[in-house]
């Protein structure tokens, strides 16, 4: 089956769409990435988008036409990507806008923006949705839900591999090794914490807005890391928590990264960019050095175009092979795409799409609801589309 897969992270800056083609048996099936495509948010929807994740206040109207705009531009990204028409099914994960873990004596939420019907007429095909919910109904965390893809699409090795994407959030996945006495042993993963979320907003204050991020840690690259305000950094409660633990913008947004240049004070923006560097790195670090030792370390996301980061990654990493996951035909930016289109193609299935050993769900669930279009409806091309008054379409 040809699956269309759309993701845009914390980042918030656009939609990654991927066309893959999914075969054979589905907790290890064939594969095919035939597409990337990526689909830039205009900077004004990015801003509002960035500004929700952070607490601001914005009345219902604009939510409903945010809503209507996130939606579009899922649609155009689609269409980028398979302007034939050839999937059979969409897997969109939509754009969080808040997520609440659960805690003890509240249930976790998960707030994803989209609006699936819409989509699925744009694009005259279903569309999966709403992936997290069940899972948060389930006592879960929501999240992360792509380790049991990355099990399915990268098998096993000879020992743990570790799966990292360096996203807004960096994040890890563990797969056991496929023989030996620990084979049995379930996939884990976890959110680490920060890996580009307060990078670039601390890039985007020292520029006063005029650079999004620092561009290969060339800025960073120019100044000292203070390895003992890091280690301070990773003794906070949420670095110390053992997994299942997942988060976002909602603890590592503004507020959390005014706190951290507060104790850099007295330095220069290199300094502080080399320091949020080296304690993106190190929070990767600390967390694979409890437990089972993996033997190598694939690396995907935004924050692979970052070498300093990935040479920081390298240093703290000791013993470990870090290599790119683009070796195994995934390039850096369509890893989460493809495992929502092979949570789509799950769904399609009835296949279970969640772990409860990484999500801590008191069970398996089927993930996502599907939206199908009207009986009959031919493919809708967007070129007629009403323009949004915000100029989100420009």
């Amino acid at each position: 089956m040809r699956v269309l897969g759309l993701m845009s992270g914390t980042s918030a800056d656009g939609v990654d769409a991927v066309l893959a083609s999914f075969s054979g048996p589905p907790q290890r099936p064939r594969w095919k990435l035939e597409k990337h495509h990526f689909n830039p948010y205009p900077a004004e929807l990015q801003r509002q988008l960035i500004g929700i994740g952070q607490g601001q206040s914005f009345d219902s109207s604009t939510l409903l036409e945010l809503a209507e705009a996130v939606t579009e531009q899922q649609a155009l990204a689609a269409r980028a990507c398979d302007p034939q028409g050839r999937a059979q099914l969409v897997g969109c994960h939509g754009q969080t806008l808040w997520h609440r873990p659960p805690r003890a004596g509240q249930r976790g939420a998960s707030w994803q923006l989209l609006q699936g019907p819409l989509l699925a007429e744009l694009l005259a095909t279903p569309v999966v949705f709403d992936f997290r919910s069940a899972d948060l109904a389930l006592g879960g965390q929501g999240a992360p839900l792509v380790p049991p893809a990355d099990q399915a699409l990268l098998g096993r090795c000879g020992g743990w591999r570790a799966v990292l994407n360096l996203g807004g959030i960096a994040n890890l996945t563990l797969i056991p090794p496929a023989q030996g006495p620990e084979s049995c042993l379930p996939v884990r993963g976890w959110d680490c914490g920060p890996a580009n979320t307060l990078l670039d907003l601390a890039t985007m204050h020292f520029s006063d807005g005029q650079q999004s991020y620092d561009a290969d840690g060339a800025w960073a690259r120019r100044g000292k890391i203070d390895e003992a305000l890091i280690q301070r950094w990773l003794a906070e409660p949420y670095f110390q928590s053992p997994p299942p633990k997942s988060t976002g913008r909602e603890l590592f947004g503004q507020a959390d990264l005014e706190r951290r240049l507060a104790e850099v004070k007295g330095r220069d923006a290199a300094d502080a960019l080399a320091t949020l560097t080296g304690f993106s790195a190190a929070v990767v670090a600390q967390d694979l050095g409890h437990g089972s030792q993996a033997i190598e370390l694939l690396v995907a996301g935004g924050g692979c175009r970052n070498s300093l980061l990935l040479e920081q990654l390298q240093r703290r990493c000791r013993g470990l092979i870090v290599r790119p996951l683009a070796e195994f035909g995934i390039g850096e930016a369509e890893r989460e795409a493809l495992a929502f289109a092979l949570l789509a193609w799950w769904h399609a299935l009835g296949h279970q799409g969640n772990l409860p050993s990484v999500t801590g769900a008191s069970g398996g669930a089927v993930l996502g609801l599907c939206a199908r279009p009207q009986a009959g409806r031919c493919k809708r091309t967007l070129r007629g589309a009403p323009r949004r008054r915000w100029g989100f379409w420009a």
